[in-house]
């Protein structure tokens, strides 16, 4: 998604906020994103990175040099350039200035629960708590060892940042299981679902 100021898109201001610490190597980005969970609250996949320093260089926001240690093949080392640190200055500006709403598949998929069966709807939610308790296992381990290595604040903030975030899905998720055995209860889903429907039918026979 473009940045609707600079016109940088976040996985091109989450690579040139790696460059801005450091000239990297491509590979270099790769583990960093890595060590640092980023793939947690940013999309940016293994095989786009180099799409990303392409399209960076060719908007003149970094450059490469080709460097060859040793006998070892020759590889490209990327450098922010001044205007590619003023435009991550300007998205960084936007990023924390802005809200954007939380906008998720999983809301379509509660949105239209009804075409399933309770039972089926309860199958898929406990998956989803299952996934969520995975996560948020493989997180805390994470800030352990980050922690641990003393790396900079604003890196296990992130990862506190992921984890609020996953519980407060997990809390919400496991609360509408109990709203949803309810009123199943009460028969209000089922009366529901009728009311819809002779909506939906006598909307149809007016048109006729």
């Amino acid at each position: 998604m473009k940045n609707r100021t600079t016109g940088t898109s976040e996985r091109e201001s989450a690579v040139l906020g790696l460059l801005s610490e450091r000239p990297l190597y491509g590979y270099t980005i790769e583990k960093i994103i890595e060590e640092r969970g980023m793939r947690h609250w940013t999309e940016i996949g293994f095989s786009s990175i180099y799409y990303v320093l392409k399209r960076l260089e060719q908007q003149h926001l970094i450059t490469s040099t080709s460097e060859q240690p040793d006998t070892r093949p020759s590889r490209n080392v990327y450098t922010i350039t001044d205007a590619g640190r003023t435009a991550l200055t300007e998205a960084v500006r936007s990023f924390l200035s802005q809200f954007t709403p939380m906008r998720s598949p999983f809301s379509l998929g509660i949105a239209n629960g009804t075409l399933l069966s309770c039972d089926e709807i309860h199958t898929c939610l406990a998956e989803r708590l299952r996934v969520i308790d995975e996560v948020i296992l493989h997180m805390q381990s994470m800030r352990v060892t980050k922690t641990k290595e003393r790396k900079p604040f604003y890196v296990i903030a992130l990862f506190d940042r992921s984890l609020a975030h996953l519980q407060t899905e997990r809390e919400w998720v496991a609360g509408f299981m109990t709203e949803l055995h309810n009123h199943v209860g009460d028969g209000e889903i089922k009366r529901g679902k009728r009311e819809d429907n002779d909506a939906a039918t006598g909307s149809m026979a007016q048109e006729r």
